[in-house]
């Protein structure tokens, strides 16, 4: 009996595989509809229109990192780079990345907590700095991201419009950014 069970099972199992997949016919008069992503108002081709002095400059913890070993002060070198006013901002998956760092890191922290910086509270789950940066950077185009990370210029590189900062040969660069404002080029 049992077995004559599992010959009919099979049987249908067979009679299920077997049944052709019906394909919807597409009328050919009809419109392509593409889904086409929508690019803020802000940008002119590449020209980000929302960058201006003072500058935002979104600060990553390599950053700070690199600044201090390369004896760089940050709002001067950041000033000395622009030749303008910026305003340094730090989020706080960025300072809670410095915190994890531990005592070793004390003087990036202290640098961190300047009155100069500009504090952007987070409001997503987890700490992890890069996903906030990019995510902030897609959401609002009026920042410049400082950074050494590799991983993290390539993923600002794929969004229109913003510009990056990173240390060469002790001083600051920027890369990306408009002609007009004075951005010396290297």
């Amino acid at each position: 009996m049992k077995r004559m069970l599992s010959l009919r099972d099979q049987r249908l199992k067979e009679k299920d595989r077997l049944k052709p997949k019906k394909k919807e016919k597409r009328d050919p008069s009809a419109l392509k509809e593409r889904e086409v992503p929508q690019h803020p108002s802000c940008l002119f081709f590449q020209y980000n229109t929302q960058l201006g002095p003072p500058y935002h400059i979104l600060v990553d913890t390599n950053f700070i990192n690199f600044s201090i070993k390369a004896k760089l002060d940050l709002v001067q070198s950041m000033m000395d780079c622009l030749y303008a006013k910026c305003i340094p901002c730090i989020t706080d998956c960025v300072m809670a990345e410095i915190e994890k760092l531990g005592q070793k890191y004390r003087v990036a922290l202290r640098i961190a907590k300047d009155p100069r910086f500009e504090r952007l509270p987070c409001t997503h789950k987890g700490t992890y700095a890069d996903d906030c940066l990019v995510q902030r950077v897609t959401q609002h185009k009026c920042y410049i991201v400082a950074t050494v990370d590799r991983d993290l210029k390539r993923r600002i590189r794929k969004i229109p419009g913003v510009p990056i900062m990173y240390i060469s040969n002790h001083r600051y660069n920027i890369e990306r950014m408009p002609d007009d404002y004075g951005a010396p080029r290297f």
